[in-house]
């Protein structure tokens, strides 16, 4: 079975404000995509779920035997990673249709474990750093 890792992050400048989503995407831990999208004005929250539902909807229109892989997704909020896990309630209704995004992509493979790691981990970093340099080019 392939080791499927993806390292997401959001950034919002206000929040709401200017906002992108991005992630990077390892198999095998050879990298196999990485992407940054503009999501106009948003919440840093809504940033970070949007990360987590690109890089996830890349592995399902891209990865074969979709059932048979498991799937590790990082991203550096504890808010978005513990209301993936249950572990927290999600109260607004924009965070409930992405949660629910976000879940429902997640059932299209065998497992998928959702983990938090700090921004200062070198492939969190790259994507913030990414999502940076767009909104930058984007003169937000």
């Amino acid at each position: 079975m392939d080791r499927v890792v993806i390292y997401t992050d959001g950034a919002a400048r206000g929040n709401p404000g200017h906002s992108a989503s991005g992630y990077c995407i390892y198999v095998n831990g050879k990298r196999a995509a990485s992407g940054a999208e503009y999501n106009g004005v948003a919440t840093n929250n809504s940033a970070e779920y949007n990360a987590v539902i690109l890089a996830l909807r890349w592995c399902a229109e891209n990865i074969k035997a979709r059932k048979a892989h498991g799937i590790e997704v990082y991203s550096d909020s504890e808010l978005v990673v513990r209301q993936l896990n249950g572990r927290y309630k999600v109260k607004s209704d924009e965070m409930r249709r992405l949660n629910h995004e976000a879940k429902s992509l997640a059932e299209l493979f065998n497992s998928v474990k959702f983990g938090n790691l700090p921004r200062s981990n070198a492939n969190i970093a790259e994507v913030d750093a990414r999502l940076n340099r767009l909104l930058d080019e984007l003169g937000h």
